[in-house]
């Protein structure tokens, strides 16, 4: 932790923000989300295309290649959250690389937030009306990544 040396000779501990430990859990509930997200696409498509607010197509040919596309989508997301996970949790947490895991979470949940941030792209550009279903998350996940980047700690370190 950041230590403060004040005038009157006291010292004041300060958690940065990059180092609380909420942020790991943010970051496990993520990569849980987005490896529910794949499963659900991949095993149940229909019900994953109603995050684009979308429904599967009743004529065969379309739906062999709605099924296809959303299983691609399903192990995307899958992946996702498997690499946040193992950025999160794997990677050695040995001192001197304490600061790269963090930084790896964040810039992973960075790249995933990308991904949910495109996703409403899609949505909204298709006229589809699902966008909010992705953009309502893709800020929440930027703000755990970068609080891991540790984008927040200069105004705690300025302190």
């Amino acid at each position: 932790p950041l230590q403060h040396q004040s005038s009157d000779s006291h010292r004041a501990t300060i958690m940065l923000i990059s180092q609380s430990p909420y942020l790991t859990v943010a970051a496990n509930a993520f990569a849980a989300i987005f490896v529910g997200f794949g499963v659900n696409a991949k095993v149940r498509p229909g019900h994953g295309l109603t995050f684009f607010e979308r429904s599967m197509s009743q004529k065969p040919s379309d739906r062999k290649t709605v099924e296809g596309i959303m299983a691609v989508y399903g192990i995307r997301d899958v992946f996702m959250g498997r690499a946040i996970y193992i950025a999160n949790n794997v990677i050695s947490t040995t001192e001197s690389n304490a600061n790269s895991k963090a930084a790896s979470s964040g810039w992973m949940l960075l790249a995933a937030s990308g991904v949910a941030f495109f996703d409403g792209l899609v949505c909204w550009r298709s006229g589809s009306g699902g966008q909010m279903n992705h953009w309502g998350y893709a800020p929440m996940i930027a703000l755990v990544g970068l609080s891991l980047l540790e984008v927040f700690d200069a105004t705690a370190a300025e302190y």
